[in-house]
């Protein structure tokens, strides 16, 4: 059975110390604030990056060089029969592509995985990977395995703010001026490789209930429904600088989806945050794979 080294970037929010105790391989992104290079979870961490935020400072995403991401895998293959390398979905970064086109010098030793996941779904993939390596599948069965796999999960965002959306340039800022008078709060979707809008909500409660009946209808239409309880689905939670929100939506999905427990919850990577904001809830589920 060949030897499988699973790889992911910072945007699976898996942390460095996370990564050692799952056994997996965790590529920082990074993030260039005030023309200054910092890398996600290693000389950047949350805290410091929400500050960053709220001072105003100018803050962008990147994706790892080439040469980080190689350098990683010649690493690896020194120890590691073949790579499965799990970026975020190509619809949100180049990154993925960069590391398709990369992939191609190295014989068929290294695949990369195209499921458009991100964040805490994308989390999810790196460990479907690993358990799909420990069943004996090689790195060219799993790839094909997850991107035959990757319709099977949502994410739904309530956003705090349309602030960053506007200094994005993702909305006009007329619209986001017209949204903020509203006091709306837009819920966005991640169904494949886009984030787009999904729906409007005038109170966080209001929000909140979108996202659990949209949740619900693609449990219950897309994955299986909920007859077989926690056996067909992952359910998490997910925030921007929110937790404690974060602590009571996870309280009251735990009420909604009883048997599906335990609820998963994490910050939304930065990448994304860097684009929304703090103050944002999602709720993700995935389908939980056969092997």
């Amino acid at each position: 059975m060949a030897k499988i080294a699973i790889v992911t970037d910072s945007n699976s929010g898996i942390t460095q110390k996370q990564a050692e105790e799952l056994g997996v391989y965790v590529l920082p992104m990074p993030f260039l604030i005030d023309e200054e290079t910092f890398f996600e979870d290693i000389s950047l961490t949350q805290e410091e990056f929400y500050k960053r935020l709220s001072e105003g400072c100018n803050i962008s995403t990147s994706q790892p060089s080439p040469e980080s991401v190689m350098s990683k895998w010649d690493e690896l293959l020194k120890t590691y029969d073949e790579v499965v390398h799990i970026p975020m979905s190509s619809g949100l970064s180049g990154s993925c592509q960069s590391a398709l086109m990369l992939a191609e010098d190295y014989e068929g030793k290294v695949q990369v995985v195209n499921n458009q996941r991100i964040s805490v779904t994308q989390r999810q993939s790196v460990l479907d990977a690993v358990e799909l390596a420990e069943a004996g599948r090689n790195a060219r069965q799993i790839k094909e395995f997850l991107e035959n796999d990757k319709f099977n999960s949502s994410i739904y965002i309530m956003l705090d703010t349309l602030h960053y959306l506007k200094k994005g340039g993702r909305i006009t800022p007329a619209a986001a001026a017209l949204g903020t008078i509203l006091r709306l709060k837009p819920v966005l979707q991640i169904q494949g490789d886009k984030l787009d809008a999904f729906a409007k909500a005038r109170t966080t409660t209001q929000g909140k209930s979108i996202m659990m009946n949209a949740i619900s209808n693609d449990i219950e239409n897309r994955f299986g429904g909920l007859e077989n309880g926690a056996g067909t689905i992952w359910l998490e939670v997910a925030h921007s600088a929110n937790e404690e929100a974060a602590l009571q939506l996870k309280r009251e999905l735990e009420e909604q989806f009883k048997g599906y427990l335990p609820i998963y919850m994490d910050h939304l990577s930065l990448s994304v945050s860097c684009h929304i904001g703090p103050g944002s809830l999602a709720i993700a589920c995935c389908k939980k794979i056969k092997v």
